[in-house]
């Protein structure tokens, strides 16, 4: 499977009914700022560099994000502080994204998510979580450059760790906790988390621009770019 058949396979998944649900209810209520938009209101795909050597893994697309412009991360704050920090890191081309069509292209890079479509109050049920998990480990393996992976939150974490131990790497014992800069090293997929640039965490300064800037480098030093 090539990632473009996977993509087309993501995207025109309904495996969870809520949040089918919701995802088209958005996409239909809209925002009053996006009302004279066409959102998406699909799953999401990842998208990037077909060699990366850096993945970076989120929670899910953002309601009003993702689930409107049709790509992870593009159309809110949260990408702001991403884009622009893998603007600083020389893993893209521009500092921010406003829509799928706006020439962002990312280099060494991918950026995808652990569940693919926007969930109410961006909490995913186990059960969605799961639905989801086969995703990022087919990503994985047709991702076949991909040197470390950046867990945005606890939550890209866990899902990172599922993933690893999906394709056969050795669990980990006793299990690492998440923490921003925390690092499990590993010759196949080591992890490194950061905090997640949403706004609860860059507004109130829990995460700031050289926190993941330092993360971002650190990425860039176990992949080697």
């Amino acid at each position: 499977m090539s990632l473009a058949a996977l993509e087309a396979e993501i995207v025109g998944c309904r495996r969870c009914p809520r949040l089918v649900v919701w995802r088209e209810e958005v996409a239909v209520t809209k925002r009053a700022a996006h009302a004279h938009e066409d959102y998406w209101g699909r799953p999401v795909p990842g998208f990037g560099d077909p060699a990366a050597r850096v993945l970076v893994l989120g929670l899910a697309p953002a309601a009003h994000g993702g689930n409107r412009t049709g790509r992870v991360f593009t159309g809110d704050r949260s990408g702001d502080w991403l884009f622009a920090a893998l603007w600083r890191a020389g893993l893209a081309n521009q500092p921010e994204s406003r829509a799928s069509d706006d020439g962002l292209r990312l280099q060494g890079c991918y950026v995808t998510a652990a569940v693919r479509c926007a969930p109410p109050e961006n909490r995913p049920l186990p059960a969605e979580r799961d639905r989801c998990a086969p995703y990022l480990v087919r990503e994985l393996e047709l991702l076949r450059s991909v040197r470390v992976v950046v867990c945005l939150g606890g939550f890209a974490w866990d899902a990172a760790l599922r993933a690893r131990a999906a394709l056969g790497a050795p669990a980990p014992r006793p299990k690492p906790r998440f923490g921003h800069g925390a690092e499990l090293p590993a010759e196949r997929w080591p992890l490194i988390g950061s905090y997640h640039p949403s706004q609860q965490n860059t507004f109130t300064g829990r995460l700031t621009e050289p926190m993941l800037d330092q993360v971002m480098a650190r990425a860039c030093e176990i992949a080697e770019l």
